[in-house]
């Protein structure tokens, strides 16, 4: 996937309206009277949030008699998904350098409350 085109798709789902018009989209097509609905904004609102998720190549856009129907596209959020997973074996190996530093401090701290001098100090 192209930079330009994982900006788009990423600008498109920062916005919580967007991403529940995709979220309804999964139960499939829906005009934009139908889109609009659950919403307190206008049509031609939803119909911007919409040419965007477009342009995000996020969903297409049929039409059937005088209604224009939004389809989803996955294929986008699929690739997005792919760009994301290269980030969680960087957080796993993140996270296993952490817990091998916190065993290691608390070996520490153990070692050092062991029965003799409570402050952990040498008494020679």
């Amino acid at each position: 996937m192209a930079m330009d085109q994982l900006d788009a798709v990423f600008g498109a789902l920062a916005d919580p309206t967007r991403r529940a018009i995709l979220t309804r989209l999964t139960q499939g097509e829906a005009s934009v009277a139908e889109l609009a609905a659950p919403f307190r904004v206008t049509q031609p609102a939803i119909s911007r949030h919409l040419k965007v998720l477009e342009r995000a190549g996020l969903i297409s856009r049929t039409r059937r008699a005088t209604a224009r129907l939004s389809h989803l596209r996955a294929e986008p959020l699929r690739q997005a998904t792919v760009y994301l997973a290269g980030y969680r074996e960087y957080w796993e190996q993140s996270y296993e350098r952490l817990e091998e530093l916190l065993a290691v401090l608390q070996e520490q701290e153990t070692d050092r409350s062991q029965p003799g001098d409570p402050t952990g100090r040498s008494t020679s």
